[in-house]
């Protein structure tokens, strides 16, 4: 691991910043003691808030913002299209925000939504509609299972 004091590819990265390697990061902006994993790739665009962890294997497409204190798990895949567009002829660019303090476990698919401040995403699941704060989603699709008491 290395931490880094300047910019990866036109990056905005704090000099607190822990980039594993190798990682593929371009065009980003990640606060303070936030850590990225080996095998990480984040797009142009993307911001990650302060005290954030992304774990190895991730995919963090372009359109992205993640809040602060948040933790996501080895393989989290994060997408910025709509499946089964009827318009193939042109590209779309759909965004996706994560609030703050929110979990996302091992191997989820994150399509274009908002998650919620406090929510758990399951191990797994498919995250095809917004989650809202304080939430426990798992499955795919992924369903709210109850809703956090302990915040």
């Amino acid at each position: 691991m290395k931490t880094y004091q300047s910019e990866i590819s036109g990056s905005k990265i704090h000099k607190s910043v822990v980039i594993g390697q190798p990682s593929n990061i371009y065009g980003v902006t990640i606060a303070e003691n936030s850590f990225v994993g080996p095998f990480v790739e984040i797009q142009k665009g993307v911001v990650i808030g302060k005290n954030t962890r992304i774990s190895s294997h991730t995919f963090i497409c372009e359109g992205v913002t993640i809040g602060d204190n948040n933790f996501i798990a080895h393989g989290v895949m994060f997408t910025n299209d709509l499946f089964g567009s009827k318009e193939y002829t042109s590209w779309k660019l759909f965004k996706t925000k994560i609030g703050n303090n929110v979990r996302i476990g091992s191997n989820a698919t994150i399509l274009p939504v908002d998650i919620g401040d406090h929510s758990i995403i399951g191990a797994g699941a498919v995250v095809t509609k917004d989650v809202p704060p304080k939430a426990i989603v798992v499955g795919n699709p992924a369903r709210i299972i109850k809703y956090r008491k302990d915040i």
